[in-house]
C-alpha cells in the first residue's frame, strides 16, 4: 500500500514469489490443489501490485476500481467453490479484504488532500480492526501448521520426498502463511 519504501519492496518480492510458486503448484495432479493454487497465485501477484511503493509508482486513478472488480470476482469464484472446500472460505475473506483496500484506496487521495500524512488512515477502523484480527489469528494458526510433527513413514505418500513442487503441502502452508504475513503489512498502513 503506502508505507516506507524499504517495506513496501520486501512485500513486493514476498508478494511476487508467492504467486510465482503458487502457478508452479498449478501443475499439481490434483485438481483441488490446482483450482487453490490459482487463486493464491493472483493473491500474491495482485498484492505485489498494490504493494509497491507510491514514491515509486502511483496508480492512475482508474486502477483501484480494476483492482475492486478483479478481486470482487475472485470472491465471487471463491464463495462459489466454498460449497466444497472450507478453505475457499478463507480465499473469500482474502478477496474481500482486497477489495475493502482497493476501494480505500481509490478514496483516500481525495480524503487525504490536506493532510500531512499522506494516504495512511484510509479505510474504515472497525473493518480494519476486524481483518487485523483475522489475518492474524490465521498467520499464527498456519505457523502452528508448520511445526514438524513426527510421522509414520506409510502416513508420508503425499507429501514425501519424492512428491514433485506442485505437491507439498509443508510449502503451500509456508506459501499461505507468507501471505497471511503480508496482508497483516498492508492492512497495518489503510
Amino acid at each position: 500500500m503506502h508505507g516506507p519504501a524499504t517495506s513496501g519492496w520486501l512485500l513486493v518480492a514476498l508478494c511476487a514469489a508467492t504467486g510465482a510458486y503458487c502457478l508452479l503448484r498449478m501443475r499439481s495432479d490434483v485438481e483441488e490443489q490446482r483450482r487453490a493454487a490459482g487463486g493464491e497465485a493472483l493473491m500474491g501477484f495482485g498484492m505485489a501490485a498494490m504493494a509497491v511503493p507510491a514514491a515509486v509508482f502511483s496508480p492512475p486513478s482508474w486502477a483501484w476500481p480494476v483492482y475492486a472488480v478483479v478481486f470482487g470476482g475472485a470472491g465471487l469464484r471463491a464463495l462459489w467453490a466454498a460449497r466444497s472446500s472450507r478453505h475457499h472460505l478463507h480465499h473469500l475473506v482474502g478477496a474481500a479484504a482486497m477489495v475493502y483496500m482497493a476501494v480505500a484506496m481509490a478514496a483516500a487521495p481525495a480524503a487525504a488532500q490536506g493532510h500531512a500524512h499522506g494516504h495512511g488512515g484510509s479505510g474504515v477502523p472497525l473493518l480494519t480492526g476486524v481483518l487485523l484480527l483475522y489475518f492474524t489469528g490465521y498467520v499464527l494458526l498456519t505457523g502452528v501448521r508448520l511445526i514438524p510433527v513426527a510421522m509414520p513413514v506409510t502416513a508420508v505418500a503425499g507429501g514425501g520426498p519424492g512428491a514433485g513442487w506442485g505437491d507439498r503441502p509443508e510449502l503451500a502452508r509456508a506459501c499461505r502463511l507468507a501471505m497471511g504475513i503480508a496482508m497483516l503489512g498492508m492492512l497495518l498502513t489503510m
